[in-house]
């Protein structure tokens, strides 16, 4: 089990003023989530099943401090810090906002706070939905956010840009969704919801090798290999249910979704790019990839929806190259390029995930990378998302490394840079596809 992720909803803790508000969320927390990790340890003992991060996320923060300035959000983002520490979670996510129509003032604000925010705070992880099927994508919030980025890798610099790995922007974020940076607990959400992130792409490597390895390849055919990836799902996903449900029940909360999501680590063994060479490609990002991806992702969506009463979140295959030891390898070896990358993510779940660019890459350009990835998930009426680290001082051929999950990559090369900005400059909003009418 990736992560238990308890969602808590903050509306009714606006207070007059941010001391209040701050006060309220703190107690909040503490009283929702005191003996959660506990609980959570508890039960992994019990089962016998590893639960990788104790995690929370919150009602998108942009709602809860409307009307406060950017030292307002600042302040929220320090007493949501706090409250993390207190209760032992690894992460808490939430510190967010949805734009994809229009920007308030208070929008604003919050976009002016992340640099400080992301930089004087350990465990806070933020994401903003600035696009969607239904409304289209917010070309001035884009505007704002390619500034943002790099704002945020630059106030982190000591850290190689890290604050850049704790922010993502979204088109079509859902609300329940376990894993980060992007976890929100949704407006459409219960009071307190547990969902569950069930990951596994080394345990689906090590049974497609036995397949493999016990047929006579001539005689195994694709089909085959999808449907053992989708058993395999099945039993990887029954697990995390069977872990979510006794959760909830110790807490007395309501259990909300498994989210099969085959997220890698850095460890040798549990990488998604593995799979891809198993089933055939001598280099990751060489002509077959994507389809091989796609029918993983298929894949591993039917067996998560048979094996839990509620699938959700994002459910299907990431691809964050920092966190993927031999996704970082290829970008390394030159066979897997950023635009390869975007049109893997067409068949994906997310996007473009956890690339380390150099820090020289200019505003605009971050900005029109997002802006293409946005409209593949606007027209594909998909989830798309994209968390990249412009890593100040580095250029192509450097590496940079987080540790931990965050992993390690060589620093990828981005083309055409500063031939953007013209497309940029336009601001407004792309509508929504034709296909959205569905009233």
């Amino acid at each position: 089990v990736r992560t238990v992720t308890m969602g808590i909803n903050l509306l009714d803790c606006r207070e007059a003023s941010v001391d209040q508000t701050c006060k309220a969320i703190e107690e909040r927390i503490l009283d929702k989530a005191g003996n959660f990790v506990e609980t959570c340890d508890f039960v992994s003992r019990k089962l016998g099943i590893p639960i990788v991060n104790k995690r929370i996320s919150i009602t998108p923060i942009s709602f809860v401090g409307a009307g406060f300035d950017r030292d307002g959000f600042v302040e929220l983002a320090l007493a949501l810090d706090r409250a993390a520490a207190s209760v032992g979670v690894d992460i808490l996510g939430g510190f967010s906002a949805q734009v994809e129509k229009g920007m308030t003032e208070t929008d604003r604000n919050y976009i002016m706070s992340l640099p400080t925010s992301l930089s004087v705070t350990d465990k806070i992880c933020a994401s903003i939905n600035v696009a969607s099927s239904q409304k289209g994508i917010n070309m001035d919030a884009l505007t704002m956010l390619g500034r943002s980025v790099k704002d945020i890798a630059e106030a982190t610099r000591e850290q190689h840009g890290f604050g850049a790995a704790k922010f993502v922007v979204f088109c079509n974020q859902p609300g329940d969704n376990p894993f980060m940076a992007g976890a929100i607990h949704g407006v459409e959400e219960a009071d307190t919801v547990l969902n569950i992130g069930v990951s596994g792409p080394g345990v689906i490597a090590r049974s497609l090798e036995r397949l493999i390895s016990s047929r006579d390849s001539k005689s195994l055919r694709l089909d085959e290999i999808a449907e053992e990836i989708k058993q395999t799902t099945f039993r990887v996903t029954r697990c995390g249910e069977l872990v979510g449900r006794q959760v909830s029940e110790m807490l007395g909360i309501e259990f909300g979704v498994v989210d099969l999501s085959l997220a890698p680590t850095p460890t040798i063994g549990d990488s998604v790019g593995e799979i891809l060479q198993i089933l055939g490609v001598d280099a990751i990002g060489a002509p077959g990839s994507t389809a091989i991806l796609a029918m993983l992702n298929d894949a591993v969506k039917k067996g998560g929806i048979f094996a839990s009463k509620t699938v959700g979140g994002l459910s299907g295959a990431f691809i964050p190259v920092m966190e993927d030891a031999l996704l970082a390898d290829a970008v390394g070896a030159g066979s897997l390029c950023l635009e390869k990358l975007e049109a893997m993510t067409c068949v994906c779940s997310v996007g473009l995930d956890m690339i380390a660019v150099p820090g020289s890459v200019d505003a605009q350009t971050i900005s029109a990378i997002i802006a293409d990835e946005m409209a593949l998930g606007m027209i594909n009426n998909k989830t798309t998302a994209v968390r990249i680290i412009p890593v100040p001082g580095k250029e192509v051929g450097d590496r940079v490394s987080f540790g931990g999950l965050f992993g390690a990559s060589p620093i990828m090369e981005v083309r055409n840079t500063g031939k953007s900005g013209r497309f940029i400059k336009w601001g407004g909003r792309i509508p929504a596809p034709v296909h959205s009418f569905k009233n």
